[in-house]
């Protein structure tokens, strides 16, 4: 099973031999791709083979491109992620509203849990039991709006009455960072299940074409707010960035067991395509918290 989450910070060359990625700058290294989960291309003067390119598609490695700036600008999706896909978008053009709505309710429900139990755990108490409340309250497709209503005493409770998501500071852009990581990471997993991201549940931006992706992933948001939290950045350079990518390794306790971030979105993912394929909103497999890191590689 794949876990490694590496990135390549200088200008280097690499290639595929025998199994392993092969990094070729002032030093040689070389890791196994099987064991690579996500490889972050950090800087835009490294250089790869087709053979490479080819390897980490058949072996589903999320691979995420950053920009001059070291902040994800691009990733590498395949064009076939599944040899079944085509089945699998017919049953996804016609998930009905009906169980899209019901679906949406308990994943913003577990959203709003998520965010209950990070507030007890750093002594909010108070808020913790509003949103305990609004729990209840959460209708099909979340017609009551339950989740921005969370949303504003969850972020006012963590960062402050003053903080806002849209102005520009570092504790925004470490949250935006964290959530694009998140976000890559559910674009792999639906595209290798055979499912299109542009088709969502509850997200129907034309502009946008990770609908589903951003579906998903409203429960997994919680894991970068708690990671953002715990360092508070004055600044978001290289080092936090860094820092940011544990959120991927670290393990969380789903389906009976645990595993790492990145295996959890796997077997939540596919939970949530079974319950909406056989509408039964029960069959969803939610993750819950342990809070036990381990190492990145950087190279």
């Amino acid at each position: 099973m794949s876990w490694r989450t590496v990135i390549i910070s200088n200008q280097s060359k690499l290639d595929y031999k025998m199994g392993y990625l092969v990094v070729r700058g002032e030093e040689t290294k070389r890791i196994s791709v099987d064991e690579i989960s996500t490889l972050v291309i950090e800087n835009p003067a490294v250089s790869f083979t087709g053979c490479l390119v080819e390897a980490l598609i058949e072996k589903k490695v999320n691979v995420i491109f950053c920009d001059s700036k070291r902040n994800p600008a691009a990733e590498l999706v395949p064009h076939h992620g599944s040899h079944d896909s085509a089945s699998k978008i017919r049953a996804q053009v016609a998930w009905s509203d009906e169980i899209k709505s019901v679906i949406w309710q308990e994943i913003i429900s577990e959203k709003i849990r998520k965010q209950a139990e990070f507030l007890s755990d750093v002594g909010r108490h108070k808020e913790s039991d509003m949103l305990k409340e609004y729990i209840g309250q959460v209708k099909p497709s979340d017609e009551s709006n339950r989740e921005g209503h969370a949303a504003k005493v969850y972020f006012n409770a963590l960062f402050g009455m003053d903080f806002t998501r849209g102005a520009d500071t570092p504790l925004n852009a470490a949250l935006n960072y964290g959530y694009s990581l998140i976000l890559s990471a559910f674009n792999r997993e639906i595209c290798a299940m055979g499912y299109l991201t542009q088709l969502g549940i509850f997200h129907d931006n034309m502009f946008n074409h990770f609908n589903l992706s951003c579906d998903l992933m409203e429960p997994f948001r919680v894991l970068v707010d708690r990671c953002v939290y715990s360092f508070m950045p004055d600044s978001f350079g290289k080092e936090e960035k860094h820092m940011m990518w544990h959120i991927l390794e670290n393990r969380v306790y789903i389906d009976s067991s645990a595993q790492t971030v990145s295996h959890a979105i796997k077997i939540y993912a596919r939970s949530v395509f079974e319950a909406i394929n056989d509408a039964d909103p029960f069959q969803i497999k939610f993750y819950s918290c342990l809070n036990e890191p381990d190492a990145d590689i950087f190279v």
